[in-house]
């Protein structure tokens, strides 16, 4: 796991996901904001809803850019010199990530495994495209954000719990959105495996996944038992997200005589105002995938 590893290269580096002393807790100045960085821009709405004005937030992956095969740029290493607290999901999913801390160089950078103590299944990171684990990754920016900052812990608590509420609230109701696609429908097949959790929750299934690792293109067999697999379940859509390239998919739904939805968000937020914060973008994903799935 990146962090694991960072932690482990960087003694001096206190991670959020451990039990930090009094000593370890790195304090703004003169009451200034708590300099957060997220991996990824959906994690922002996490931050900001529970440190509101109490921290300033920005990620290291840019909007639009998939966190799997980014490549840090010097910037990157002077924001993390600069930061208190860095947000990553772990899993792999930001491999990169622990040599670009090590070249930071920050004795009170504070580490944030979001994803530690949650389910994961067959190590997929997209933990947080399940609503209920989103509720997860928000308790534990609550705790961190209280570690650095403690005199403002009670508004920390505060503000999470709101959002915390907002969460539940979204969970019903994507699942009323979702019950309205006839059950047959409820299949997809998906450019790269970010939507188990979701599918999961919500009661759809992934019948397939066209790329399997970040970067790698599936052989044209593998591509032909797709397409045998979408025919057989009478699936309506591929799917995927606009940073990746559409090629593989418009070629499986050719193939298969369906549908390509290319607009879906998960890894990053987008700059179409629509899906300018997790809440949104979920609500925005599950109205194109209802759509596609013939829900209404």
């Amino acid at each position: 796991m990146a962090a694991a590893s960072a932690c482990a290269g960087l003694g001096v580096i206190s991670c959020a996901s451990g039990h930090a002393s009094s000593s370890d807790v790195s304090r703004g100045s003169a009451g200034a904001p708590v300099a957060v960085l997220t991996s990824i821009s959906t994690f922002n709405s996490f931050v900001s809803a529970v440190g509101g004005t109490r921290v300033r937030v920005e990620s290291l992956v840019p909007v639009g850019v998939s966190p799997e095969d980014y490549q840090p740029t010097p910037a990157d290493i002077a924001r993390l010199h600069g930061a208190q607290l860095l947000v990553e999901n772990g899993l792999g999913l930001e491999a990169w990530l622990a040599r670009t801390i090590e070249n930071a160089g920050n004795p009170n950078l504070r580490v944030l495994v979001a994803s530690d103590g949650l389910p994961a299944k067959g190590g997929n990171p997209h933990l947080w495209m399940d609503p209920e684990l989103a509720r997860g990754y928000v308790r534990a920016i609550r705790d961190a954000l209280a570690k650095i900052d403690p005199a403002d812990r009670d508004l920390f608590a505060k503000n999470a719990q709101a959002y915390d509420r907002q969460l539940l609230a979204l969970e019903r109701e994507i699942a009323k959105r979702i019950a309205t696609i006839p059950p047959a429908s409820r299949t997809m097949i998906v450019f790269h495996n970010a939507w188990q959790y979701y599918d999961d929750r919500f009661g759809l299934r992934t019948l397939g996944v066209i790329e399997l690792a970040p970067g790698q293109e599936p052989n044209p067999s593998y591509v032909a038992g797709l397409v045998r697999l979408a025919r057989a379940n009478h699936v309506r859509a591929v799917f995927a997200e606009p940073e990746y390239s559409p090629k593989l998919i418009q070629t499986l739904a050719e193939s298969a005589g369906i549908k390509t939805i290319e607009n879906l968000y998960d890894d990053s937020i987008g700059t179409d105002p629509r899906v300018h914060d997790y809440p949104s973008m979920l609500r925005y994903d599950t109205g194109v995938i209802v759509k596609a799935l013939g829900g209404r």
